[in-house]
């Protein structure tokens, strides 16, 4: 029998940490605090620090790990990690007046990366937009001149929008733009809807000139036996397409909440060909973006009555990529091996 083969998995850690010294299993680090560096390739992984909050107290470090053999490269703007299984990579967009051309060119070279080193599944992206509420050059939000950039990547290497997975596009408070992303060799990836949310490469043309391209969603289960993992988009209080509960973070947290429960329930799931059941308790290695200082208590309280209280939750304090949206929340699903699978 084959040995089993983790999904790469999360934890959060304090910046500085010894854990993270000399440990051969890490695909790469991503700090997020009160400031940002360059993409770096140290001790056989990437890493970065995104500005992504506004107080010492919040910052920490993401570590993504996986088992087996480990090497590391770069390949043009992405550095990268890789087991036999699985690639992590990060790509750094600089600062710049407008950043369509940067983004295609940022993700044009993961595309050919994943394809060069035979990862064709991309699982998981996050993106870290500085100012991403303000406008560029043109008078174009900063996210929507990101999402032209990201789609034009798309048509140049010929990949279907409903392919793309689970993302993350958040607000940071400076340092251009950070990209990173899981790929697999193998396995079984399905990427999932939200009934009650449009597709969101479906969005009307008044979100922008082309519309973000991402799942709600993504299944990833590994070659053979081993733990899997349900990955989930950062998530706001939209319905249909539209922005509810303006102004009320409450609200909205709500119905964030709301949405995630429905995209991880058994009915949405079987709809998808996949023979699980999740409920919010479930859900762990949250990290919620907050846009206001202000609304952070309130929101921790709502995630505390509402998630498991061994998970461990981050919350951040950014812009989103709605000016009307006051909170996101992303986090994962680990399925043991045997348990709920397709």
């Amino acid at each position: 029998m084959s040995a089993p083969v983790m999904a790469p998995y999360c934890s959060f850690e304090k910046l500085g940490s010894a854990d993270l010294d000399g440990d051969e299993t890490l695909l790469g680090v991503i700090e997020h605090g009160t400031g940002h560096t360059e993409v770096s390739l140290a001790d056989g992984h990437p890493r970065a620090s995104v500005h992504t909050t506004t107080g010492e107290d919040e910052s920490f470090a993401e570590a993504w790990r996986a088992e087996g053999p480990k090497e590391s490269g770069r390949h043009g703007g992405v550095a990268w990690a890789r087991t036999p299984h699985y690639l992590f990579g990060v790509a750094r967009v600089p600062e710049a007046d407008r950043y369509a051309a940067g983004t295609a060119a940022a993700y044009t070279g993961i595309f050919d990366l994943t394809a060069t080193l035979g990862y064709p599944s991309l699982v998981r992206t996050w993106n870290y937009l500085s100012g991403i509420n303000t406008a560029n050059a043109d008078g174009l939000e900063v996210y929507r001149d990101f999402c032209v950039g990201r789609a034009e990547a798309l048509d140049a290497c010929g990949i279907d929008p409903a392919t793309m997975p689970a993302a993350t596009g958040v607000g940071a408070h400076g340092g251009g733009i950070t990209c990173y992303f899981l790929a697999a060799r193998g396995g079984d990836r399905v990427n999932v809807e939200n009934p009650a949310v449009l597709t969101a490469h479906r969005y009307p043309e008044h979100y922008g000139p082309r519309p973000p391209i991402f799942s709600r969603a993504t299944w990833l289960a590994p070659p053979g036996p081993g733990d899997g993992r349900l990955f989930v988009s950062a998530t706001g209080g939209i319905l249909g397409h539209e922005t509810v509960h303006r102004g009320d973070v409450a609200g909205q947290c709500e119905v964030a909440l709301a949405n995630i429960g429905r995209v991880i329930s058994a009915g949405n799931l079987g709809r998808h060909g996949l023979s699980r059941h999740h409920t919010l308790a479930d859900l762990d290695h949250l990290k919620v973006y907050v846009r206001h200082r202000e609304d952070i208590p309130a929101v921790r309280r709502i995630c505390a009555d509402r998630l498991a209280r061994a998970a461990t939750v981050a919350i951040l304090n950014t812009d989103i990529a709605r000016s009307d949206l006051l909170v996101e929340i992303e986090g994962v699903v680990t399925v043991p091996a045997g348990k709920d699978r397709r």
